[in-house]
């Protein structure tokens, strides 16, 4: 009669990642120390100036740039995107080309002439184009100042690489949803807007927000135009005190809370939009369980599309 061994079991042994892991911590812990106890950082002075008025309303300028920057974005990115994929040669050549164009230009650049657009053209008129009907007209240099050259430079360029974060987003949508959209006979913007959408923003989330933290860190460059955004005011004061490195470091603090939140917000809306996936994918298994069992198998099942 054959009795039963007790099995033991010996937990794996790692020692390499026990080493890199003591290692780690070594290099962290010589860099917290070196930081934080040499005076040269100058940590007084980046305690006086961190909560300073006129650096919190640099860092209003930022958040404001960065917020209408995303939106204008977004929505001339989306126009870009749906154009790309236009069956019009025209429209999608046409978006090839405004993609193409602000995505090779440096940011620095497209801001200095937008800056300068008033050596170019003294006015701007809205009419009709060729004729002499003209329903208004304004200055130039009234019109583009800092804060609107700003906004029209980081939208001009951001909405190019907007526009191919949400064409690929579409075009890793499965060539199936959009048949089986079209069979449901609604009309082609709400089989956009309810069922292709949904899903192809599991593939934009993720570098769409990569491109808002980009933006975020990005409106630093409008420091040319003079503007008073938080790159800027740090400048200033750093040039008037000399105290260059804690003042930086300012800066580079508050760029770090901008991303955090952005990240953050980023782990929630992903979160969010897995659940209601989830959700979906369960609602759609009960509708399954309970079809009746008499319907004939010989059939084949309809086309059916994700709703939204």
């Amino acid at each position: 009669m054959k009795t039963h061994e007790t099995i033991k079991v010996v937990p794996a042994r790692y020692p390499m990642r026990l080493v890199g892991a003591a290692v780690a911590l070594l290099i962290l812990a010589v860099v917290v120390q070196s930081v934080a106890f040499n005076p040269r950082w100058e940590w007084g002075v980046f305690a006086r100036w961190f909560f300073d008025p006129v650096i919190l309303e640099g860092l209003g300028q930022t958040l404001l740039l960065t917020l209408i920057g995303t939106v204008l974005s977004v929505i001339f990115g989306g126009v870009l995107a749906l154009s790309r994929l236009s069956s019009s040669w025209l429209l999608s050549g046409l978006a090839w080309a405004y993609i193409w164009l602000f995505r090779s230009l440096p940011l620095i650049v497209v801001l200095i002439v937008l800056y300068n657009f008033s050596y170019l053209y003294d006015t701007l008129s809205v009419g009709i184009p060729f004729t002499g009907i003209q329903w208004a007209s304004y200055q130039t240099i009234n019109v583009l100042g800092q804060f609107s050259t700003a906004v029209v430079g980081l939208t001009l360029v951001q909405s190019a690489y907007t526009a191919e974060i949400i064409r690929g987003g579409f075009l890793g949508v499965d060539h199936g949803q959009y048949e089986a959209a079209a069979a449901l006979g609604l009309p082609a913007w709400r089989r956009t807007l309810r069922i292709i959408l949904p899903q192809a923003l599991r593939t934009i989330l993720p570098s769409g927000f990569n491109e808002i933290i980009s933006l975020a860190k990005g409106t630093a460059m409008v420091y040319v135009l003079a503007m008073p955004e938080l790159f800027y005011t740090i400048q200033m004061i750093y040039n008037r005190t000399q105290e260059v490195i804690p003042l930086l470091m300012v800066g580079a603090v508050w760029y770090l809370a901008i991303t955090s939140v952005l990240s953050l917000i980023q782990y929630l809306v992903e979160r969010s939009l897995a659940r209601s996936e989830r959700r979906s994918a369960v609602n759609a298994a009960r509708s399954r369980a309970v079809t009746p069992a008499t319907q004939p198998t010989s059939n084949p099942e309809p086309a059916h599309a994700q709703l939204s």
